[in-house]
């Protein structure tokens, strides 16, 4: 946590600056090549990108939910391939460590994964188990001092950057549901781990997944996170509440990108002798944006502050989740209408972010997986009562 507010202003500034000249500039090479320039890497590891969440204790800045969030608001404002790359590291990728790891796990990795030596990744879902986690088939089976571990993991976001993968797996068959589930650190290069061809998606060109498969991969039975089996699904789901806030975050940073875009085209572009931005039904779409905005950044901002003070902020974190991510598929709709043909066409720029952000509803539990959690976190209140 940044223990002063000068100190935070200034992390922001140099952030914003960093994304407008440096980061917004490239975003045309990334998009065309499907990789971020080393040059851009090399910068953002100067810049303590890579450990932003990281505990100081272990050289990284160690933001609170809410600073976290701010610094989201901000790293949205481009394409979320920059964010993507850091954003294992400082969420899914580290935080299974940083909660339940051992310290001689957490001092092992994560002073490597702050500098972005190390690149993590969170290796969950499966091909036949996405939103229903619980199910998954990945097998971990102890064998003296080691673990044998077989199964295929799907669509991990920064596989083929990864150095170490955080992998759920069912050590217990007898327990069906998650109670049967534990959590592991698997370095790459592993004898036993491969990885499968790169996803050719439909957005988000220059953030990359592919499949991890696991054929007899052993390894020691000190990777088990805390050194206790059957806790991994519970550490999972407290990730997912922070990385739930952390992309709702980035969801309203990058509607509050193209609303700006979109207004500066309206108010640049001339139909029948004047701007478009003088249109009533232009300026209606704009009005809608930016509430649906300022909507989902006090929802988040709420719910970070909650957290902070280490409430249970499962049911706001989807509401968060929910709510944001829904918004910016509104946004980026209305931004390509407001751009008229020209938001169909590559060189504007919007048709990247219209498909760049479908993805938000998707991954971290869809929105209709966020709808249970909260009509579930609802009944147990009442219950409460």
């Amino acid at each position: 946590m940044i223990n002063d507010q000068e100190t935070l202003n200034l992390l922001l500034e140099n952030l914003s600056r960093f994304v407008r000249e440096r980061l917004v500039p490239n975003e045309a090479e990334v998009a065309e090549s499907d990789r971020i320039p080393g040059h851009i890497v090399d910068e953002m590891k100067a810049l303590g990108l890579f450990g932003l969440c990281i505990p100081q204790e272990y050289d990284g800045l160690g933001l609170s939910m809410e600073e976290e969030v701010l610094v989201a608001f901000e790293l949205g404002k481009t394409s979320p391939a920059f964010r993507s790359l850091i954003g294992t590291n400082n969420g899914i990728g580290s935080q299974g460590l940083i909660i339940d790891g051992t310290e001689e796990q957490k001092r092992r990795y994560l002073p490597r994964m702050a500098a972005g030596e190390l690149i993590g990744s969170f290796a969950l879902t499966e091909p036949d188990s996405g939103s229903d986690a619980a199910s998954l088939r990945t097998t971990a089976v102890r064998d003296g001092d080691s673990y044998v571990l077989n199964g295929t993991k799907r669509f991990i976001t920064n596989a083929p950057e990864a150095g170490i993968f955080t992998v759920m797996a069912r050590t217990d068959p007898t327990i069906k549901g998650a109670g049967g589930i534990s959590a592991f650190v698997v370095e790459v290069g592993t004898p036993g781990v491969s990885l499968g061809k790169i996803d050719q998606k439909m957005g988000q060109k220059g953030a990359h997944t592919c499949d991890v498969i696991f054929q007899d991969c052993r390894i020691p039975a000190a990777n088990l996170i805390g050194g206790v089996e059957g806790v991994g699904f519970k550490t999972a789901m407290r990730v997912l509440d922070k990385g739930r806030l952390h992309i709702a975050a980035v969801c309203v940073g990058a509607a509050e990108r193209m609303l700006n875009d979109a207004l500066t085209y309206a108010l640049e572009r001339k139909q029948f002798g004047q701007a478009l931005a003088e249109f009533q039904l232009i300026q209606a779409m704009l009005a809608d944006s930016q509430a649906d905005i300022y909507a989902a950044r006090c929802m988040v901002l709420d719910a970070a502050r909650k957290r902070d003070l280490k409430q249970d902020v499962s049911m706001e974190a989807s509401c968060c989740k929910m709510f944001a991510s829904e918004m910016c598929g509104r946004v980026a709709d209305r931004a390509v209408q407001i751009f008229g043909g020209a938001g169909y066409v590559s060189e504007y720029g919007i048709e990247r972010f219209y498909r760049d952000v479908r993805l938000f509803r998707i991954y971290e539990g869809t929105t209709q997986i966020q709808q249970l959690v909260i009509a579930r976190n609802l009944i147990r209140r009442a219950g409460q009562n």
